[in-house]
């Protein structure tokens, strides 16, 4: 892997994007998928998941990456779980996940590890999108005596 910056990176993530875009337009075309619930949408969702993890954009997501992104998102596994995960998904033998293989899992209807992690970590990031940030709202002293005596009884 040539790791240039620059117009060379940008020139790589294209390709990759175009690459999985049309590994995306096949599950769209596809009649197996065509009764899943905003397919278009989770297609997009997953294909920027796949190259987050997908750290040396090689098309694949590789031992390493799958650990150092099951860190990011605050699941460690060990070496061995990692090998496990891969092993589970993988039907190329290549102890790597292909795009594929990744949309495969995420669309089954087997629960994999990697799959459960990665829908906790969603659900997750919603809860942290709902919650109300700043200070809490203002309240008079006559609300605060109804929820207080509202207790004592």
């Amino acid at each position: 892997m040539d790791y240039q910056g620059g117009k060379k990176f940008g020139q790589v993530k294209a390709k990759q994007e175009n690459d999985l875009d049309s590994i995306n337009t096949e599950y769209l075309d596809n009649d197996n998928y065509k009764e899943i619930e905003d397919l278009q949408e989770r297609l997009q969702k997953y294909k920027k998941q796949f190259m987050e993890f997908d750290l040396n954009h090689s098309g694949d997501i590789d031992f390493m990456e799958l650990k150092l992104m099951l860190e990011k998102i605050g699941q460690p596994k060990t070496h061995l779980e990692c090998k496990k995960m891969i092993k589970e998904i993988d039907k190329t033998g290549s102890e790597t996940i292909n795009y594929r293989e990744f949309l495969d899992m995420m669309f089954g209807s087997k629960n994999s590890v990697l799959r459960l992690i990665l829908m906790f970590e969603e659900m997750a990031k919603q809860e942290k999108e709902l919650k109300v940030k700043g200070p809490p709202p203002k309240r008079t002293i006559d609300e605060l005596l109804k929820q207080t005596s509202g207790c004592a009884q």
